[in-house]
């Protein structure tokens, strides 16, 4: 074989290399119901849940578990997934800041018992664009 071909064949073997390892790791969209499932079968792959934070009537979030002069790596609180399905969550982070604020969680994680065990939070927060203050802001033509 030339030099070239053998260099052909490297690159397509590290490219096949990089691929299978960007899926080995790639998780998949769940709620709390199917990530039970995985679990009770014996399935320890990580999963991603999209889930809301249940709030009171003063819009304050409830279930928050978070002390930093206790431990400030425990952070546990309960999510709502897309499936209305409450469920217990357990971060061994600091609270994520702005966590109060965020109108949807995304976490990565799985079950672990009764628990989830979430290894990342993602927060979407509110706009700072709110179609209130928008309401009345016009363009200037010149």
């Amino acid at each position: 074989m030339k030099k070239t071909h053998l260099f052909i064949v490297a690159i397509i073997a590290v490219a096949a290399a990089i691929i299978l390892s960007t899926t080995a790791d790639a998780s998949v969209y769940v709620g709390f119901g199917e990530a039970r499932t995985r679990a009770a079968e014996g399935n320890t792959t990580k999963v991603h849940v999209v889930g809301k934070l249940p709030r009171d009537a003063q819009k304050k979030p409830m279930g928050l578990e978070y002390d930093p002069v206790t431990d400030p790596n425990y952070f546990a609180f309960t999510l709502i997934d897309t499936t209305q399905l409450a469920q217990r969550v357990v971060y061994n982070n600091p609270k994520p800041q702005d966590f109060d604020a965020s109108e949807q969680v995304v976490i990565t994680g799985c079950m672990k018992g009764n628990v989830f065990m979430a290894d990342n939070i993602l927060l979407k927060c509110p706009s700072k664009y709110v179609k209130k203050d928008l309401k009345d802001a016009t363009a200037s033509v010149n």
